[in-house]
């Protein structure tokens, strides 16, 4: 069977470098899919993007959620979850209303 302990124990063990590179991570990954969308990249691009940054969400999830197997429950953990979910979200939205996106910011020139 796999035994997972150790896994867990790195995460909580290595908590600030891990929330140091995922955080930053999940915030570029999620501005660099709007900026595809936003310049109307290809979506094979958009897909990339996308899907590195829902790893990088996962991976936090993961993190976090072995600090609430041991039942630390503190604002950090919901704030970092709520960083997880709001960069899934956005990914997905703009996925979907890529179209429209790149409709509303192709009237505003720079």
């Amino acid at each position: 069977m796999l035994d997972l302990q150790p896994i867990f124990e790195f995460s909580r063990n290595h908590c600030v470098a891990i929330c140091s590179f995922l955080v930053p991570a999940n915030l570029f990954t999620t501005i660099a899919t709007l900026g595809l969308v936003i310049m109307n990249q290809s979506l094979l691009k958009i897909s990339w993007s996308m899907g590195i940054a829902s790893i990088f969400a996962t991976t936090l999830f993961l993190h976090v959620s072995t600090w609430f197997i041991i039942g630390v429950i503190t604002p950090v953990t919901f704030i970092l979850l709520g960083l997880g979910t709001t960069c899934l979200i956005i990914n997905a939205l703009a996925f979907i209303y890529r179209q429209k996106i790149y409709q509303l910011t192709s009237n505003y020139t720079l």
